[in-house]
């Protein structure tokens, strides 16, 4: 039974930092790609990051770009992401999810099989 488990979230002020973590078992963790999605409250989900399986390529979102940063560690089946300069926008649920190894470091949900339960962040003003 895949299970993709996210940690880390939390409530934080506008221009602190947050990591993270999304802990993957029951699969084949470097044959996968790993991504970030957010859904805030009346929105749809949006992508936020994606990487390879291999760690060597990745996407961000226009919205994150220069402020988050995604990485992995295929011995721990882990996935992280990093969120300097939050900001109030960024407040949302954050679900990881893995997707086939040959989709790459994709920005579309539809590529992605396993979801986790997502974990809240909250930047106040």
């Amino acid at each position: 039974q895949v299970q993709l488990v996210e940690s880390g979230g939390g409530l934080v002020q506008a221009g602190g930092s947050l990591r993270l973590s999304c802990a993957a078992s029951g699969l084949s963790f470097s044959s996968y790609g790993m991504a970030w999605f957010r859904q805030a409250p009346g929105k749809e989900r949006e992508f936020v990051s994606a990487i390879s399986y291999s760690g060597t390529s990745s996407n961000y979102a226009d919205s994150v770009k220069g402020r988050f940063t995604i990485a992995r560690d295929n011995a721990k089946n882990t996935v992280y992401l990093q969120m300097n300069s939050l900001k109030p926008e960024d407040t949302a649920v954050y679900y990881c999810a893995a997707a086939s190894a040959v989709y790459g470091a994709a920005r579309s949900s539809s590529y992605y099989t396993y979801w986790g339960q997502g974990t809240q962040v909250t930047v106040s003003s």
